[in-house]
């Protein structure tokens, strides 16, 4: 019995994905555990295993294809002694529909073939072309073509007065169409104003162009509106001197540079806060209609900025680990992040996110929290300063950073107690090191 391969759900916020690549083609043996292809979700691009052994009957979809829905049919997996595939084996979710009664493939939400009709009309009704002709075809012949991508209007029927029968469809090649039928929709207009999210439309003048939303895009933005919608922000921010963590990173880089790491700025921030959420675990939680979540662990989400879109690998029990650790552990996720190689486990979770701007030179800013989380810490450019100390006034090197909070779950006093505890591992990193 042929076996559906399905778009899985590599996200707990994945609808839909992009087939990005393709490692086996039709014909081809799979064993369980093989790569069999690459999906690019709203997150990362992550491979997917077989979990059944056979060969590969059908490819439903092709590389490169947006848009396809979790749970569609991409692939069909013959098993072993089967040697061709009529149709896609039915989910177990699904009742398997009878034959010649408007059987719902999954397939045609998902087929790259803009004109063709799903298989859901009556015998009776013959299908259109893109160019308004009727078209005479069997309706096994019409699911099948929807299948394979082919539009029927470039085929030439050979049953009972030209009606387009099973054969005619399964002898054309996938993705068989007339130019006009496979021709991309034109591009709007300039000088056409384009629907606006809210208020007044934006006008496109000529020269202007139009960029599609990627999928991370979209999900940025939906969940930074949720968060301003829904979360009660409120914003603290302190001033750290910051020589004493200069001088402690340039003697702990003389010692880990031998081993290949190299600890930065960003490193001992994420340790003392690590550090300070230990030390106020009322801080490190989730709000929830029902109760609070406060976590066990200490896991820190760093915001890692990508040319697809944001993202927020995370650094798992971070106060456990040592500088070098985290250094080493931060620039393999940074790296993988940016190359949309991060598994699931990897930036889904954390209890609190550090968001450095300071390498652009951003002396100060305040970020959006990164639900469900309750806090989010903007770090800006470590820069000299001139400061009163004891009357005088001396040059000192000053990193601002702002915290956001959300606070259902933290009130201003927590805060505040919260930024003092990281001051003090801040301008005294000795502390953080014991």
């Amino acid at each position: 019995m042929s076996i559906n391969i399905l778009m899985p759900a590599l996200s707990p916020t994945m609808t839909e994905g992009k087939l990005a690549k393709w490692h086996v083609k039709v014909g081809d043996a799979v064993k369980s555990g093989q790569v069999i292809c690459e999906i690019e979700t709203d997150k990362a691009t992550m491979e997917v295993e077989a979990v059944d052994e056979g060969k590969i009957g059908q490819i439903l979809v092709e590389e490169g294809a947006e848009g396809v829905k979790v749970n569609a049919v991409i692939a069909v997996l013959l098993e072993e002694g089967e040697k061709d595939v009529a149709k896609p084996a039915t989910p177990a979710a699904a009742p398997a529909p009878k034959a010649e009664e408007k059987p719902a493939a999954p397939a045609p939400a998902v087929a790259p073939a803009p004109a063709a009709k799903p298989a859901a009309q009556p015998a009776a009704q013959p299908s259109t072309s893109s160019g308004g002709a009727r078209i005479f075809a069997s309706p096994l012949a019409k699911r099948i073509a929807a299948e394979k991508g082919v539009d029927l209007a470039g085929i030439k029927g050979s049953g009972p007065n030209g009606r387009i029968v099973k054969a005619d469809v399964e002898n054309a090649k996938p993705g068989a169409a007339p130019a006009a039928a496979a021709a991309p929709k034109a591009a709007p207009k300039a000088g056409v104003p384009a629907p606006a999210a809210g208020g007044q439309p934006v006008f496109v003048a000529p020269g202007d162009s139009r960029v599609p939303h990627t999928s991370i895009r979209k999900v940025i933005a939906r969940r930074m509106l949720e968060s301003k919608q829904t979360v009660p922000h409120f914003y603290l921010t302190v001033d750290f001197e910051i020589d004493a963590l200069l001088t402690a990173r340039t003697a702990i880089n003389a010692v880990v540079e031998k081993k290949g790491a190299k600890v930065s700025v960003n490193d001992m921030v994420i340790k003392a806060c690590a550090k300070a959420l230990r030390d106020h675990p009322e801080c490190n939680a989730s709000w929830t209609e029902d109760e609070m979540i406060q976590y066990g662990a200490v896991d820190i989400s760093v915001a890692v900025a990508t040319d697809r879109g944001l993202i927020t690998p995370i650094v798992r029990n971070a106060d456990m680990k040592g500088l070098a650790q985290i250094s080493t552990e931060m620039k393999d996720l940074a790296s993988r992040a940016k190359s949309g190689k991060l598994k699931l486990e990897e930036f889904q979770g954390g209890g609190f996110t550090i968001s450095n701007l300071g390498m652009f030179g951003i002396r100060d800013f305040g970020a959006i929290i990164n639900t469900p989380q309750a806090m989010i810490l903007a770090v800006g450019a470590g820069e000299e300063r001139v400061v009163v100390r004891k009357g005088e006034m001396v040059v000192r090197n000053i990193m601002s950073c702002t915290l956001a909070v959300d606070h259902r779950v933290v009130d201003g006093a927590m805060g505040a107690q919260f930024l003092q505890t990281l001051k003090a591992y801040v301008e005294q990193p000795a502390a953080m090191l014991a």
